[in-house]
């Protein structure tokens, strides 16, 4: 992960906030804002009105134009306060043409991911456990133990769309269209759904092929393919990702394992690896199958796909985002249980 410790901290900063969020509170906003506004710092707040306004909003605060008198430029820092569709509307926003491709360096004003919504993996997967009040300190003092990073992304080849998180197929995405009619919001909402999809959902018969290897074919629960380590924001799918390798990562969980099983089984740790028939895998290009011809449910960054084709590409976009994190962060490279996993799918 390329790092600049030497950056000088914000001063002009952008807040991009979803009201429709899982845990808005005007008055976390408040509180984010007057931290921000502190040191002579510009601030601005931009509530989101609808999807896709997030994106439209970055794009125009970072492209300009900027003329006339008093004009102050872009924000150097987006600041993303929300649940992952936030974060990932934001990312499209900050890429070189709003959607993929984009070069390596293309987005070169910083992302920072605060918490405000109901999963918030991606927060997690930059800082951990660590409350927002010491990240946003973190970022904003000058002496802070943050710096501007390059994130890789995941391109949608299909789509032309940016992935910051991961997508995924199967049971996690045929939930999302449950949710569409379950009454409630956040978590709670998700996992009736989630529960109400598990009770009646058939495995589909699907391949996992990573850089031309197939890692896993057979009858398929999910496939979630990415650089986040969690998803909702606390199952923890792909164990040994790193957000800045160059590599995505995969996880293939076969049709062994009872799809209501699958929250268990994720919940702090992947125990879905040990289990026949699934398989964990690494590369820059990683194709989800479904091998019948009908079309593949698939999400990403918690938003349901429209999607009619059968196969999706995901290719990895090295240092494509720039996003403020710590200094350092926990490294997890494979081992002993990843090694195991590899195996067994190469076995299947």
């Amino acid at each position: 992960m390329i790092s600049d410790a030497s950056t000088p901290s914000p001063r002009r900063i952008l807040v991009i906030t979803n009201p429709a969020s899982g845990s808005y509170s005007p008055r976390l906003i408040e509180e984010i804002a007057e931290a921000c506004a502190g040191d002579g710092r510009e601030v601005t707040v931009h509530r989101t009105t609808a999807p896709g306004d997030a994106t439209t909003a970055v794009r125009r605060a970072v492209r300009g134009p900027f003329t006339g008198p008093g004009a102050a430029g872009p924000p150097d820092l987006v600041l993303a306060v929300g649940g992952d569709g936030t974060a990932r509307e934001t990312v499209q926003g900050l890429s070189a043409t709003g959607e993929g491709p984009v070069e390596p360096g293309a987005g070169s004003t910083p992302l920072l991911v605060l918490p405000g919504g109901t999963g918030n993996s991606g927060y997690r997967m930059i800082w951990g456990d660590r409350p927002w009040r010491a990240a946003l300190d973190a970022v904003l003092s000058p002496d802070g133990y943050a710096a501007p990073r390059r994130l890789d992304l995941a391109l949608f080849e299909e789509t032309g769309r940016l992935v910051f998180l991961g997508a995924c197929t199967g049971v996690i995405a045929q939930a999302l269209v449950t949710a569409r009619t379950t009454p409630g919001q956040g978590r709670p909402r998700y996992a009736r759904a989630f529960a109400d999809t598990a009770a009646v959902f058939e495995p589909y018969p699907g391949r996992v092929t990573v850089d031309g290897r197939v890692v896993h074919e057979g009858p398929t629960v999910l496939a979630n393919v990415g650089g986040g380590r969690y998803r909702g924001g606390q199952y923890l799918l792909l164990p040994y990702s790193e957000p800045d390798d160059g590599f995505l990562d995969v996880c293939a969980i076969g049709g062994d394992v009872a799809p209501a099983e699958v929250p268990d089984l994720t919940l702090g740790s992947n125990r879905a690896l040990d289990l026949p028939g699934c398989g964990y895998g690494r590369g820059r290009r990683i194709t989800l199958e479904r091998t019948d011809g009908r079309p593949l449910v698939i999400e990403h960054d918690g938003e349901y796909q429209e999607y009619e084709a059968s196969s999706a590409t995901l290719s990895v976009l090295p240092g494509a985002l720039t996003l403020w994190g710590p200094t350092a962060l926990a490294r997890r490279r494979p081992g002993a249980a990843m090694a195991s996993a590899a195996e067994s799918s190469d076995a299947a």
